[in-house]
């Protein structure tokens, strides 16, 4: 019975303190958007993105294209977002988000924010971001090599 009460009050601060956070990210949320649809996006390959979720200055967002899929690692300076790598499952590794420079703390907040977000897509969807071989680190202009997106 103690357990069942922890649980549930795990969970209901979980979700309070996520309300405020998601009024907050729908700028941040556009704004990763559009820098993945402006560097990706294709009349021949449409690019869907989803989820995308925040934590202070990091986000991380799912993306799907044609039959390839995968999850981009976006940093904020305050005004603009930009992408700092792409990968798949890989990313929803708190330690690896950290040797990318992300807070502990924070680097496992933005993996428990993904993995809700991604639990209310298909097991399709998650596969295909799965399906990323690998991290590509991006350049400053937010390239990389033309193995990635395709």
């Amino acid at each position: 019975m103690k357990s069942l009460i922890s649980t549930i009050l795990i969970v209901m601060t979980l979700c309070c303190a996520s309300l405020p956070a998601r009024a907050a990210d729908s700028s941040d949320e556009a704004g990763i958007r559009q820098v993945l649809m402006s560097t990706f996006d294709k009349p021949e390959a449409r690019l869907q993105v989803e989820p995308i979720v925040v934590q202070g200055a990091h986000g991380v967002a799912g993306w799907i294209q044609g039959d390839r899929g995968g999850r981009a690692l976006m940093h904020t300076d305050g005004k603009a977002w930009s992408i700092v790598l792409c990968g798949g499952d890989g990313l929803k590794d708190p330690q690896a988000l950290e040797l990318a420079g992300i807070e502990p703390a924070a680097a496992r907040a933005l993996v428990q924010r993904l993995n809700v977000a991604e639990a209310r897509l298909t097991s399709a969807q998650r596969a295909r971001f799965a399906s990323f071989d690998g991290m590509i680190r991006m350049d400053i202009q937010g390239h990389h090599p033309a193995s990635g997106h395709q």
